[in-house]
Order: structure tokens, then sequence, then C-alpha cells
């Protein structure tokens, strides 16, 4: 092995040599210039030696036993860029090698979100609640073309202990992958719809796939459930592209038995109109038409707008649309960024299912008004939002709703 590899790497691993007096191989004496190093890298697990107790230091080694020695000293905290810099021309030979074996020890990652959550109504619904939202999200590389990800969640209602506190569900687990040209994913995965989640957002399990580049084309089908009853079978396609600066996108969604919650001798149960995101609906299927845009008005400003066709057959269902004006945006890595953004909805009945939604919700007959918001990061991974909503019923009864609603977001 070459004098400079043995030097480097033993420094790269940064611990004192005086703690190993043993005399690790046959072939290196005490006094050998090489001793404290290779006696630091054997017991340091990166370097073992043959079968017959020698350290065989002059002989060649192969690009497959570089690879390990290298890999295991990253593994034991080596400084990568060191290692880099002193045998570029050796590692950009192994590099496939190093990486392979880098990638098969750290298969499996764990990522986590935790969220306060706090709403103050006003108007014709009064009150304030807390929660706080854990998940964790597990992803593992089954092989070089796919992965799993799977996500714990844990809500807690700050305000009522025996609301869902300690209940621990499993809320996602699909797989990501290619076939020929299509991307894959298919398993209970997170959908939000291409109009901004102003339809639908919450889990699906199906199977969607996704193709193209400068014009996309996703589609997907399966069963939505969410809000506070499900939606049965369910199909979305979109397809998007680019004109010059402006994003142009049209979609087109069938969620079949909105808000059927429970059957009783085979015929569905009226579901609750004063809570949950499913609001109005009985069992009935919601079919949506979607054509929007999206373009830089300004630096940092972006206006887009997205008009919603009903197509249900469901009393007072009609047309809608959102308009949204965004500056800026806050990002979790860099401490100070903030964005800020206002959206104005006219959104009947039968142009939404279960959307994002933080605002109390006019029952029945949807909603027209406005929402405005801010988000700003505090501290690296640790993002805080105030938003505002003043809305009213589209139709009906014209309830006032105002909600103040604050968050903070963690990520790790």
């Amino acid at each position: 092995m070459k004098k400079s590899l043995v030097l480097a790497m033993a420094m790269a691993l940064g611990v004192t040599a005086s703690a190993y007096a043993a005399n690790p191989f046959s072939d290196v004496p005490a006094g050998h210039w090489a001793y404290d190093s290779v006696a630091k890298l054997a017991a340091a697990g990166v370097v073992d030696g043959y079968a017959d107790g020698a350290f065989a230091g002059d002989k060649l080694i192969t690009r497959y036993e570089m690879a390990q020695i290298v890999a295991k000293a990253m593994a034991k905290g080596a400084d990568c860029d060191k290692l880099a810099a002193e045998f570029a021309d050796e590692l950009d030979t192994l590099g496939v090698r190093v990486a392979k074996l880098e990638k098969g020890a750290d298969n499996v990652k764990i990522n986590g979100e935790l969220r306060l959550r706090y709403y103050n109504y006003e108007g014709d619904k009064k009150g304030d609640n807390n929660k706080l939202r854990t998940r964790l999200w597990v992803k593992g590389q089954i092989n070089k073309g796919w992965t799993y990800t799977g996500m714990f969640e844990n809500v807690q209602d700050l305000d009522n202990e025996a609301g869902e506190d300690g209940k621990l569900d499993f809320q996602r687990a699909y797989v990501n992958g290619k076939v020929g040209g299509l991307k894959v994913q298919a398993g209970r995965y997170s959908f939000c719809d291409f109009a901004g989640g102003v339809i639908y957002d919450h889990r699906m399990d199906g199977v969607q796939v996704a193709y193209g580049k400068d014009v996309k084309l996703t589609a997907g089908a399966g069963k939505a459930s969410g809000g506070s009853g499900e939606a049965g079978d369910n199909a979305y396609v979109n397809i998007a592209t680019k004109l010059g600066v402006v994003d142009v996108a049209a979609a087109y969604y069938k969620f079949d038995n909105v808000g059927k919650v429970a059957y009783e001798d085979g015929v569905a149960a009226t579901p609750s109109v004063t809570t949950g995101n499913i609001t109005g609906y009985q069992g009935e299927d919601v079919e949506i038409y979607t054509v929007g845009a999206a373009l830089p008005v300004a630096k940092n400003v972006k206006l887009s707008g997205y008009y919603l066709f009903n197509e249900s057959d469901i009393a007072d269902a009609d047309d809608g649309f959102v308009v949204g004006l965004n500056w800026k945006k806050a990002s979790a890595a860099k401490v100070g960024s903030w964005g800020a953004w206002a959206k104005w909805y006219d959104q009947p009945k039968g142009t939404y299912v279960d959307p994002t939604w933080e605002a109390a919700e006019p029952t029945k007959n949807g909603w027209e008004g406005y929402g405005i918001g801010v988000d700003y990061t505090v501290a690296k991974n640790m993002v805080a939002s105030v938003k505002y909503y003043d809305l009213e019923e589209a139709k009906g009864d014209a309830q006032d709703l105002e909600t103040l609603y604050a968050q903070l977001n963690v990520t790790f």
C-alpha cells in the first residue's frame, strides 16, 4: 500500500496512534514508519490484513479492496474532502464501487415533521382550538430504480385530552419507480390536486403515472378518503406545460360517493354538514374540470388562477374560481427568509371535495371570500405561519366566518 495512502487515511480518522500498543501485523514492526498509522487503521476496523497475519504493505491492492477501505474509513467518520483531495485519481477510478458500498450502508432514512397549530374562529362560529401533529416518514431503497415510503402520524388535541391523544396511525405506504418512460407511484400516497389543493388534499389508495418533461401528463385512479366522510372510486388526469414564462394546465377529476360515511341496511347514512372538509354531500358523485395559469408579474411576485367547471348533477352546485398572488417564499434552510400570499375563493358546492384548509367552513353550499398569510423562517428547519380568512357561504344563509390560524412547522 502506498505510504501516502496509509498516512492520509490515518489522519482523516483523527484518532491518536498512541492508543494502540500491540503490534497489529507480523510484518509491521514497532520501528516501521507506518506502525502508528497502521495500528490506528486496524483498531478502527478499516484494514484487516491477510489470513496469515501479514499486512503486506508492499502488495498492490485491487480496486475492490481500495473501495472497501475507503468506504470503511468514511463510515468511521473520515474526512471525505481530505481523502478526495489526496487521492483524486484513485477515487475517480473507484468512485462507482465506493458509491455502491455507501448506498448499501444507508438504505433507510427517517425524516420527521412537528406542527403546532392554533385556530381562532369568529363570526357565526366562535371558539378556538390547539393541535399538535407529528409525522415520521420512512424511506427505503428497494433497488436501483424503486423506493418505498411509509408515514406514521399522531394528532393531539391539546384542548381535549380524550381527543386523538396517543393514537398513532400508519397513514401512508407506497412505492415509486419507473416502468419504461413512465414514472409510477402506487399504494396509499398523498394526493394534492394540481390547482394547489383547492379541490382535494388528502390520501389516495391507487396508482399514478406521469410522462413527459416539457409537456407533462399525469393520471391516476383508485379510492380517495378524507375529512368527515369518504369518497369512493376516483380518477384524475392533468396536462401541464410552459408557454414562455407562463405555466398552464388543465385537469379532470371524478370522485364517487362523496360524503358516504357509513351504511345501515345498505343505505348510506347522511353525514354531518357542520364538521369536516366534506360538507353538504350525501354519497354523491362529483366531477370537476379545471383550467389554470401562473405567471410572474414582478420580481418575486407570481399571479395564479384556476377556473373550476362543475359537471356534477348535484343540487345547488355551480362553477367557481380561485385567484392567488404569491410574494417570495420562506425556505426552511434559510433563517430570515419569508413569503406572503393572498387568495380569493369563489367555490360553490360541486367545486371541492376535501381541500387544503385551516378556516372554519360555511355549511352545505361552499364558500366565497379571501385569505391572506405570511410565512417566516425563525430558525433552521423552523417556519412560523400566520393566516387570516374572511369567508361567507356561497349560497343560502350567508354565514359570516372569520378565522385566525397560526402554526409552527418543525422538520428534522
